[in-house]
């Protein structure tokens, strides 16, 4: 099993996970088609081998380029019915397939399963993604307001984790966005912080967790450097796990992770 981020932050968000043939899902396309593409080919792997797109909901940076690459390469999307009805996803309804909270689906030797988070759509979804094969697991967690059991359990039983670290809290309340962006921003419903991240990953992760990918960082309200920071400061106080971390950035893909 195989993963990485081909973007995440506000401009644009998705995610590759495949099994060792190489055939491959995303979660989410927020960037154009071609873009996509592009960012396959850096990671050398081709658009014809994507079997399935799943949303995790509406919001314009995690659906913009599905329509165009899902008619394109023929390629089935997952979401919740909510999601279908809050945006445009794709002119080509056969494409669609509809799931549910807590709802496992079967592809290409992989269980996705979807679970419920506290975000500002309409029944808005993660993923967490297992190889049968090699019981490896990646869960993909962005855009959360709040650690909530499903995030805690997930992070608890990941080999890999791409994970919302949006904002630093100082930088956020210190920073030029306007009052009600910054309260929706930190509200349950919006982004988790760098602190909240680094407790949840010090309160539930467990020593099979090997890859911490940080995701979803804002532009405006943090650094790497920040995020990074924040997150070894916690947990150093863990002695019994050593995961390595990482950055996703907007611009390029990350390394392709071994899971």
């Amino acid at each position: 099993m195989r993963a990485c981020a081909l973007a995440s932050g506000s401009s644009g968000n998705s995610f590759y996970i495949e099994n060792d043939d190489k055939q491959g899902i995303l979660i989410d396309l927020g960037i154009t088609c071609k873009l996509a593409c592009e960012r396959l080919e850096s990671i050398k792997r081709s658009p014809e081998n994507i079997r399935a797109i799943f949303l995790t909901h509406e919001h314009l940076d995690h659906v913009k380029g599905i329509d165009v690459f899902a008619r394109n390469f023929n390629v089935p999307i997952f979401l919740t019915k909510e999601t279908s009805k809050h945006a445009f996803i794709c002119s080509n309804s056969e494409l669609l397939n509809f799931i549910k909270n807590n709802e496992t689906t079967q592809i290409n030797g992989m269980d996705v399963q979807a679970f419920p988070k506290s975000h500002d759509g309409l029944n808005p979804v993660s993923y967490s993604i297992l190889s049968r094969e090699e019981e490896k697991r990646a869960s993909v967690m962005t855009d959360i307001g709040q650690i909530c059991k499903n995030v805690a359990d997930f992070a608890s039983d990941s080999d890999i984790l791409f994970m919302e670290s949006n904002h630093d809290s100082g930088m956020l309340q210190d920073g030029p966005y306007p009052k009600f962006l910054k309260d929706r921003i930190s509200s349950k419903l919006g982004h988790l912080s760098n602190f909240q991240s680094s407790i949840c990953l010090l309160e539930h992760a467990r020593h099979r967790l090997k890859n911490i990918v940080l995701s979803h960082l804002s532009l405006v309200n943090n650094t790497p450097q920040v995020a990074v920071k924040t997150m070894k400061a916690l947990l150093k106080e863990r002695k019994d796990i050593k995961p390595e971390i990482h950055i996703s950035e907007r611009h390029k893909s990350t390394y392709l992770f071994r899971v």
